[in-house]
């Protein structure tokens, strides 16, 4: 909802002041890549994971809509697009498993693709997905976005991918914890696999990932005019990438600015 307003009603209706405040969103943006990243990277608990792994893919899109070319807007649009299946269909992963063992505790599964193979395939279709892995929804999106972040700054798109190597670090580390390993709880390597209800409901949601990670133009293309006028719409504002992101500090002695 707050990519939904800033697309909707900040950006083309105050161009000129989302320029003046977007290295401001770039920064707070960058913060929250990096630091939620590495607080997901230590959590016990797996809903709490996903959720931290939620604000680092938000913080992609804040900053790809703020680099106010098309590439980012687009980009911006498609990790959402992408965001509400996946992290949605991860909810879901962790909600079938609490449904059996009723904890969400890590340190509790293990080995689950020995008893859960059907589980273990579509939670690895989704933690790839959240990962970026080409082929996927998530590829398409933050490949787009991450495009638009380095024309308007290098320095904004290091800090970026510094977050996105961590967020696979921690999705699949919390893959290998739950699906790989050893089955040491004799409760957890009882749990059945997906009922047929359950698979009903996780297999469009990965069908629809990998369409959008092979045929992506298909969502792209009807909001491409919406994006051209909104990127003209920007033109005029656009913030000078790597020198705006000195704008709030003082000049430097000798230093010339435009």
């Amino acid at each position: 909802m707050g990519g939904y307003g800033f697309i909707r009603f900040s950006l083309p209706m105050f161009p000129e002041a989302s320029a003046y405040y977007a290295p401001l969103i770039w920064g707070l943006s960058m913060v929250a890549v990096v630091y939620t990243s590495l607080v997901a990277l230590v959590q016990h608990d797996m809903k709490k994971l996903i959720a931290y792994s939620s604000v680092a893919h938000m913080a992609i899109v804040t900053i790809g809509l703020f680099a106010f070319n098309r590439p980012g807007l687009e980009g911006s649009m498609v990790v959402m697009l992408s965001h509400g299946l996946v992290s949605g269909a991860l909810f879901l992963c962790v909600g079938v498993i609490y449904d059996r063992l009723h904890t969400r505790e890590i340190d509790r599964y293990g080995g689950l693709s020995i008893n859960m193979p059907r589980y273990a395939l579509l939670f690895m279709l989704f933690t790839m997905a959240s990962v970026g892995l080409p082929g996927t929804s998530g590829f398409v999106g933050e490949f787009l976005s991450m495009a638009g972040i380095y024309a308007m700054s290098s320095w904004v798109a290091l800090i970026c991918g510094t977050g996105i190597i961590l967020g696979a670090a921690y999705m699949l580390y919390l893959y290998r914890r739950v699906a790989f390993g050893e089955q040491k709880n004799a409760d957890a390597a009882a749990m059945t696999d997906l009922s047929a209800r359950e698979l009903l409901i996780m297999a469009p949601i990965a069908l629809a990932v990998l369409w959008m990670g092979v045929y992506p133009e298909s969502f792209i293309a009807p909001i491409r005019a919406d994006i051209a006028h909104l990127d003209a719409r920007l033109a005029q504002a656009k913030p000078k990438g790597d020198a705006a992101v000195t704008a709030g500090r003082p000049a430097a002695a000798g230093e010339v600015r435009e």
